[in-house]
């Protein structure tokens, strides 16, 4: 999810040293660079104690979470202020303050905020009654104390790991509580004062709500489902078995590429994970093959956003919409399976006239991988076959995480090279909490956010804006709520950016009339698209990094490739078909026109079709494409009817020239 994904291809938790073991008697492996645009922060070089200290703090950690979720039952706040107090001293133990700080060590300032959050936690366990009976009535200085204590901790913590633009977001909305009576207009409000604030944005309504009960729990548990995955090496298996199919093909890594998105995405849910983890292997043999450095790093930060809307396994925003709608993750599994579908369709078409424009070959079939070899080795894909069931047998989500994680383990015991043991099994538990600490922080942060918004009703009134804005124009609506998820989530995670505007924008769509299933799962694509959308797209700066390319060519190129996913969240919003509600046969022709649909758009866009296509004939094969994309007899016949004029038009020039 966040981090590093599959296939060991992350950086090992921040203060390990390259070639050095990860935790008290994990296996020694080289650690690889992440882009630094995933993290605020630097990470320290820890040495001797501090690093063995972390290592184990970091393998706590997981193991503190995976028997309170399958075996140990808490008290909800209490678990989740541990949680973040947890992550938070891995946080200021691993990653430095500022720049210029040095590397070694743990300054006494760090060591102050470990303190307060420690404090914090002792102080919810020891008062938890207390806190319970005075619950948005009153509050004690202590209360007080810890509540600025925690907020300080919240807020820094954010800054390092997941970066300063959302901590400061925080901190406009605390302002923005404090000085609501000297708002105007639709931001008024009557204010509170700065105690009562603190304890509450430090209570479950905060901080302590939603955002981070699911970072405490399924982020945690899925997180820990990948980690073992990794050090399973099946996300090396994947990059491999997808070599070995398609790259002999024309354009054959980039496929290879796309293909190894849709596999690493079942199991990761990071974008910026996503691109390092394969981009690494991809990018290279896509350069050899002929691509540019800009397409290469577009192709592979395209690919790799794809995994953050690919099922099982969405990436830990759809958690939180599964507990902000009530509908059951499986569900939503289930709904976003054409629109990720429709995503890899668009990239593998994009590659495939790319190459064929520019006449690239693929890799020799003596470079590759053998495929007979990668086919015998298909059980590794057992424990996200083994998630999935579980998840549609109607095992609870923590089950059917839990059944993957001893799935990945019996299944590694096949390969002796990759059996997990117990030295694996630690390296896998601290990867778990390395690859979570991003995701702890912004959820906690995203809880002050969406706590002062339920605090000072400025959702209520910000979705009245948006019917005053839209009048009763759905499609003015879904605009304005594109636009506002995209703008959130550029420098932010997914997660955090989702949390916002499924309080700010959802409740004022769903006034409008859509759907709740709609206008969140809406939402969420835009919020994962922001990581290729320029002026901030991470995944792309990550994979223009890898490529050393110009980060702006990068994220045009990958904005071009992506093009339809931009589109389907419309089209889903005007027929929900297209998110698996209605007839079986309903589903399978509007997916099977979409697919054609979105291939069609590609060849627009890219301006290839039997030749170079002119601006009329792109102009209508663009038209033709959003129709068959659109559900519906009339529009599949319309887009079928343009599709053949402008082939037959392309292979008439085509006859003539010859």
């Amino acid at each position: 999810m966040s981090g590093a994904g599959p296939g060991g291809a992350g950086p090992r938790l921040p203060g390990a040293q390259p070639g050095e073991g990860t935790g008290p008697s994990a296996p020694a492996d080289p650690a690889v660079p992440t882009p630094d645009e995933e993290f605020a922060g630097s990470r320290r070089d820890l040495t001797g104690a501090w690093r063995t200290a972390v290592s184990w703090l970091g393998v706590g950690f997981a193991v503190f979470h995976l028997a309170v979720l399958n075996f140990l039952p808490m008290d909800h706040l209490v678990f989740r202020s541990i949680h973040v107090a947890w992550g938070g001293l891995l946080v200021f133990a691993a990653y430095r303050g500022r720049a210029a700080e040095a590397r070694a060590g743990v300054p006494w300032w760090d060591l102050l905020l470990m303190a307060a959050a420690v404090f914090c936690a002792v102080y919810i366990w020891i008062e938890l009654d207390g806190l319970t009976f005075r619950a948005g009535a009153t509050y004690t200085a202590g209360d007080v104390v810890m509540g600025a204590l925690g907020t300080l901790v919240v807020l820094e913590m954010t800054r390092r790991a997941a970066g300063l633009a959302l901590a400061v977001i925080a901190v406009v909305f605390l302002l923005y509580a404090l000085a609501g009576p000297w708002m105007p207009g639709v931001l008024y409000h009557k204010g509170i004062s700065l105690p009562a604030l603190l304890t509450y944005v430090m209570s479950d309504q905060g901080v302590f709500g939603i955002t981070t009960q699911v970072s405490s729990t399924y982020i945690v548990l899925f997180v820990a489902f990948a980690a073992f995955l990794q050090v399973s090496k099946v996300g090396d298996y994947i990059n491999d078995l997808s070599m070995a199919l398609v790259g002999w093909a024309r354009g054959g890594p980039a496929k290879a590429a796309v293909l190894s998105g849709i596999g690493v995405g079942t199991i990761s849910g990071s974008s910026v994970g996503n691109v390092v983890a394969s981009g690494m292997v991809t990018i290279p043999m896509m350069r050899r093959v002929g691509y540019d450095r800009a397409t290469a790093g577009a192709i592979e930060a395209s690919s790799s956003t794809g995994g953050q809307i690919t099922p099982p396994v969405m990436g830990a925003g759809a958690f939180i919409m599964a507990e902000v709608t009530g509908i059951p993750y499986a569900d939503i599994a289930m709904a976003a399976i054409v629109p990720a579908l429709l995503f890899y369709v668009a990239c593998w078409a994009h590659v495939d006239i790319n190459a064929l424009k520019l006449g690239l070959r693929g890799v020799a079939r003596d470079e590759l991988p053998p495929l007979g070899r990668m086919l015998g080795r298909l059980y590794l894909f057992a424990p996200i076959v083994v998630l999935v069931w579980a998840m549609l047998a109607g095992y609870s989500i923590f089950r059917a995480g839990s059944l993957g994680i001893v799935t990945a383990v019996v299944v590694s015991w096949l390969a002796r090279e990759h059996a997990v043991g117990p030295r694996r099994t630690i390296e896998a538990l601290e990867r778990t909490a390395r690859d979570s600490l991003q995701l702890v922080a912004a959820c906690a942060c995203a809880g002050i956010i969406v706590g002062v918004i339920a605090l000072t009703g400025i959702g209520g009134r910000f979705s009245a804006m948006v019917l005053t804005l839209a009048g009763q124009n759905q499609l003015l609506a879904m605009l304005f709520a594109a636009a506002i998820s995209l703008i959130l989530g550029m420098g932010m995670p997914t997660t955090a950016a989702y949390a916002i505007a499924a309080s700010v924008v959802a409740p004022g769509l769903i006034r409008v009339g859509v759907e709740p299933l709609v206008a969140h799962l809406f939402i969420f694509y835009f919020a994962v698209l922001s990581a290729i959308t320029p002026p901030v797209a991470l995944a792309s700066f990550a994979a223009a990094s890898l490529a050393q390319a110009d980060p702006w060519k990068t994220s045009m190129v990958a904005l071009r490739f992506s093009l339809a996913t931009f589109i389907v969240p419309f089209m889903f919003f005007y027929s929900p078909v297209l998110l698996m509600k209605g007839e079986l046969l309903d589903v399978l022709r509007a997916a099977a026109t979409a697919c054609v649909g979105v291939w069609l758009l590609a060849a627009a866009t890219e301006g290839w079709l039997r030749g170079a296509l002119a601006l009329p004939l792109r102009a209508l094969l663009f038209g033709s494409a959003l129709a068959l994309i659109h559900p519906g007899a009339a529009t599949d016949l319309i887009g079928l009817a343009g599709a053949a004029l402008v082939w037959t038009l392309q292979w008439w020039r085509g006859r003539a020239a010859a």
